[in-house]
């Protein structure tokens, strides 16, 4: 079990007072089996997704969030304000330690950047707390791993952030393709055609805001100097911290393509091609990418698309000049034998034939944090519409993919090519992105792609063979004493 001195750190002291429940935890109808009648909920990182979360508990009968944890105090100081105009209490503090310790805390609720989501997970679990975590639930595969552990050897209920999941749209279109109306599923694919600009350059060093702490946002990850314009939302884009629009928008994706291909594990054989291109800035992660995720049954094919539809379009607001494929800009595409099922968002979904006709259509979500809610009150992980494991093996499939775009080599489109033509959905996917950078006046002579290592994963071991440098990828080096722990 985590003592005290293990997750307390370097002296802290905890000890902020109990509050006593005052309302009664009566989703379904059903009293609690628990020894508390209210769920009392810390949100911790509270900058943008985590206002979602406030709200989200906020709303729900028999939930109240009592703790708010964040690094930059001016958010802190920010959403206080909020519960103090509705004449409600709420602690607010900087360390998440501090509240690991309250006994009067039953879960967390975890919007952090990426680098953060499993040490604050299995901290949460050893301190016998239950977690909603974001997506996509861990930087790395070894840690995502650790994670699912954690929730099991604990007993914890664990829901990932992939709220489409709890869409009784995009299960019931689902479950409609699996019983075979449009045949046999030949290929997935997911887009995240979604306008990201330049994040700047800078020359030196970018000072920090004071009322950030630092060394906490750093956390388990290398503290160095800030080399970016802004700390926040740009971590996305730099591998340290972040894992590009692979893991930020297209976990999302790749989860309802795997969801639609019944797959429950990762693929067997991955491959990228993709780049940073058509600017010069501080980010690190491709904004323009394919990964090829080679399913015995059927392909998965993930696209990225950072720029417009063509240059002229950079000119303009980029948001109305995405591309799109069949339909869709940042959704899914089931290709079958006899049509298509297209999910564009998290509500909805269409059905067509191989004329494209409409033959059925779906809409309408629950609520995923009324989901998770619903199973801490049952205590069934099997409730969950997105249980840790779920969340992990889609943001494997965006992990592997990294790796396998960290172990390429620049190559030209024609070398590209031909390393795609044994695969004919992944030379589809990159004809069609070669097609989109030439529109955007992208030179690949002078910035050229970068095609990926071809990985071959052994799925049940979560390891990569014959490359003891993939292998290395697949976790990290942490900084004391912010170290994920192996879960035994």
């Amino acid at each position: 079990m985590l003592t005290r001195r293990g997750f307390m750190g370097a002296g802290l002291a905890g000890g902020l007072p109990l509050i006593l429940p005052t309302k009664s935890l009566a989703l379904g109808g059903a009293r609690s089996p628990l020894p508390w009648e209210e769920l009392r909920v810390a949100v911790v990182g509270i900058r943008s997704r985590g206002r979602s979360h406030i709200d989200g508990f906020q709303r729900l009968p028999g939930v109240r969030v009592v703790a708010l944890c964040d690094v930059d105090q001016s958010f802190l100081d920010r959403e206080a304000a909020k519960f103090s105009q509705r004449g409600e209490q709420v602690e607010t503090v900087t360390d998440v330690r501090k509240l690991l310790e309250r006994k009067d805390i039953h879960a967390l609720s975890i919007a952090t950047p990426n680098h953060w989501h499993a040490l604050l997970t299995v901290w949460a679990c050893q301190a016998g707390k239950d977690v909603y975590v974001e997506k996509p639930v861990s930087h790395n595969v070894w840690e995502g791993r650790q994670m699912v552990r954690a929730a099991r050897k604990y007993g914890r209920i664990v829901q990932t952030g992939t709220q489409s999941r709890s869409s009784h749209a995009i299960a019931d279109a689902i479950k409609w393709l699996h019983a075979g109306n449009l045949g046999k599923i030949e290929l997935a694919t997911g887009l995240c055609y979604k306008p990201r600009q330049s994040i700047g350059k800078v020359q030196g060093p970018t000072p920090v805001p004071g009322s950030i702490n630092y060394d906490l946002w750093c956390g388990p990850a290398p503290k160095g100097p800030l080399m970016r314009e802004q700390l926040h939302y740009d971590w996305h884009w730099v591998t340290e911290t972040g894992n590009g629009d692979l893991g930020n928008q297209g976990v999302h994706q790749m989860d309802i393509c795997r969801w639609a291909l019944g797959e429950t594990e990762a693929a067997p054989f991955v491959q990228s091609v993709g780049g940073r291109l058509g600017y010069d800035d501080d980010g690190n992660t491709p904004n323009t990418q394919i990964i090829y995720h080679g399913y015995a049954k059927a392909p998965l094919v993930f696209e990225v698309r950072g720029l417009p539809e063509d240059k002229a379009a950079q000119k303009e607001d980029w948001r109305g000049r995405m591309d799109n494929h069949l339909g869709a800009r940042i959704g899914v595409i089931i290709k079958c034998e006899q049509g298509l099922l297209r999910i564009p968002n998290y509500t909805s979904a269409v059905a067509l034939d191989g004329d494209g006709h409409e033959l059925k259509s779906w809409s309408g979500a629950h609520d995923h944090y009324e989901n998770f809610v619903a199973a801490v009150q049952s205590r069934k992980a099997q409730a969950l519409a997105a249980d840790i494991e779920v969340g992990h093996i889609s943001a494997a499939l965006c992990h592997y993919g990294a790796i396998s775009h960290a172990l390429g080599q620049a190559a030209a489109p024609e070398e590209i090519a031909a390393a795609m033509a044994s695969r004919p959905p992944a030379a589809d996917a990159t004809g069609r992105m070669l097609t989109h950078l030439a529109a955007n006046g992208v030179d690949l002579q002078q910035t050229p792609l970068t095609l990926g290592a071809p990985l071959e994963v052994d799925v049940k071991a979560e390891s990569i063979k014959g490359s003891p440098r993939a292998g290395e990828l697949l976790r990290r080096d942490y900084r004391e004493p912010f170290v994920v722990p192996a879960i035994l």
